[in-house]
């Protein structure tokens, strides 16, 4: 196989992406100064809002279309938009490296919330195919490239239909999310709504209890933070959750945030 821009002998150069789109679909410019116009009146009103008073915000004024992310890691969102966000389309980054009880929840998640559309977004390559142009287990030799091909820019073709999204940053989970704002503009001019940013992750498993909510099984074995298969693991008690995210790196964040 060809050697592209000096990758692996035989493989494709990770920092060139397959073929096939990237990148998110440009706003019309008037729904970009609308963006901008709410981010300045309200971002400061919503620093430290509850979630339901946010999420009813997006319901309100949002100027078009808004997708919910679920990471399967928890249900809060889908229960929340369910209650707050009526008929927004549930978006979930299918990675093929995720744990076989996180693939269980999507199923469960798309069962329970039938008025919510799940739209399951997946990379240009399968993982087999990924594999042979850019060699095995790129997710320990170039975690950061494997995230933008699998998730990143997944994520990016995906949020085109949409003026903006919800997140579950919280603010508790690491200093790199330390003051997370709860509405701000993404490198695309859409909102970035995280009706979560102020929660603890004891707020978190008392709104599941509550609300009797789907409950990711290996939340209650150690993982109190879930990604990628190949990149999780347990954590023990009193260390920050996501210290099991790429654990054999120096990787911290998968690339969706900043």
């Amino acid at each position: 196989m060809l050697n592209l821009l000096g990758g692996d002998a035989g493989y494709r150069d990770p920092e060139v992406s397959p073929e096939g789109p990237t990148t998110t679909a440009p706003l019309p410019e008037e729904t970009l100064e609308r963006n901008r116009e709410l981010v300045d009146e309200y971002a400061g009103e919503l620093y430290d809002a509850p979630a339901e008073a946010i999420l009813a915000w997006a319901h309100e004024h949002a100027p078009g279309d808004v997708a919910v992310t679920l990471s399967m890691e928890n249900t809060v969102l889908a229960e929340l938009a369910e209650k707050h966000l009526p008929r927004a389309d549930f978006l979930f980054l299918d990675t093929e490296y995720h744990f076989p009880e996180t693939l269980s929840v999507a199923d469960e998640v798309e069962a329970r919330y039938p008025g919510h559309r799940l739209v399951r977004a997946t990379a240009v390559l399968p993982r087999e195919e990924q594999d042979r142009v850019y060699g095995p287990n790129l997710y320990l030799r170039n975690p950061t490239a494997c995230c933008r091909m699998r998730k990143v820019e997944p994520l990016a073709v995906s949020l085109s239909p949409y003026v903006g999204w919800v997140t579950g940053l919280r603010r508790a989970d690491g200093p790199t999310r330390a003051e997370a704002p709860a509405l701000s503009l993404d490198t695309t001019g859409r909102l970035k709504i995280s009706p979560l940013v102020t929660w603890s992750l004891e707020d978190t498993d008392a709104f599941i209890e509550d609300n009797n909510l789907i409950v990711h099984p290996l939340t209650r074995q150690g993982y109190p933070s879930i990604g990628c298969a190949t990149c999780t693991l347990p954590v023990a008690e009193g260390e920050d959750p996501r210290a099991g995210r790429w654990a054999f790196s120096t990787k911290t964040e998968c690339g969706l945030h900043g």
